[in-house]
């Protein structure tokens, strides 16, 4: 069944307690952007971990100080990429939670590509309803408070006032000519089949939670995942993409949930989109050609 609440929980505004959050989180992200930049320039001395995924300095600098950052600042239980590893999650279970990805795109981030990015996300009763993604290398920040918005600084820096940040929103899905986004390091068979069946002309291959962020820019329509992602690496992103009137949803239609500790926080197939009313359309296509 498509989800009926899904329109309305794409253009929810957030409180003034989740724009102070989002802000917290800002400044966290700006200041493990300047130590992972320092490793950019340096030897990152890559390895892997246990599940063959690469880890670097980076990784464990950033996520360092985004910890002690929360800690101080920001009373919820977090549960954060390589503290996972180290199977160090806290319990969860029903209470607002924090996710952290202090270095989504290790492998952009090996080839000395500018996409890998920052993600820091609250969950509050299974959605992300704060969040803050930064692209250090491209100095791109973008922040889901009470809405979705976006600005430039230098990693290390403080986030600039006002005036020079630009609300975001999504865009109409179009009847032609829509632009697709693709993972650059994790393409899959069934998200170019999914593709097929809409009005798609453009895919283009990203990286990173930037995906998210351009669809609430308005910069593209839609971004299918059918392969493997964990919590931590779309729900800052989601959070922004929400906030600009888009949507992550399941193959169902249903928004994306979040805080599965059974699942040790795997996430599903999912779709993200700028438009809902899209997004709730394939979804009774698919559902009736399910029934045929």
């Amino acid at each position: 069944m498509v989800s009926e609440t899904l329109a309305g929980m794409a253009t929810s505004d957030g409180s003034p307690e989740d724009e102070a959050l989002a802000e917290i989180f800002a400044n966290l992200a700006l200041e493990a952007g300047k130590a992972i930049m320092r490793v950019y320039e340096t030897d990152p001395h890559r390895r892997l971990k246990g599940d063959s995924s690469p880890v670097c300095d980076a990784d464990l600098f950033g996520e360092e100080i985004i910890l002690k950052g929360l800690a101080r600042l920001a009373p919820f239980p977090v549960v954060a990429e390589e503290q996972a590893a180290r199977y160090e999650t806290p319990v969860v279970a029903g209470g607002d939670f924090i996710l952290v990805d202090a270095l989504d795109g290790t492998k952009e981030f090996l080839l000395h590509h500018d996409s890998f990015t920052v993600n820091i996300a609250l969950i509050r009763a299974g959605a992300p309803v704060a969040g803050v993604v930064y692209a250090p290398a491209r100095r791109e920040l973008y922040l889901a408070g009470r809405f979705a918005r976006r600005c430039f600084a230098s990693p290390g820096e403080r986030p600039p006032p006002a005036e020079h940040w630009r609300r975001l929103g999504v865009r109409t899905m179009p009847r032609a000519n829509a632009k697709a986004l693709i993972s650059r390091q994790h393409s899959d068979v069934e998200s170019e089949s999914f593709l097929h069946q809409l009005p798609v002309t453009q895919v283009v291959s990203s990286s990173s939670s930037l995906k998210f962020c351009q669809i609430a820019a308005a910069e593209a329509d839609v971004y299918p995942r059918f392969s493997r992602t964990m919590e931590w690496d779309i729900a800052a992103g989601d959070a922004v993409l929400r906030r600009a009137g888009g949507v992550v949803a399941d193959v169902s239609g249903a928004p994306v949930t979040y805080g599965h500790a059974a699942q040790n926080f795997a996430n599903g197939p999912f779709i993200a989109w700028g438009d809902p009313i899209a997004a709730k359309l394939y979804a009774r296509l698919r559902a009736g050609g399910a029934k045929r």
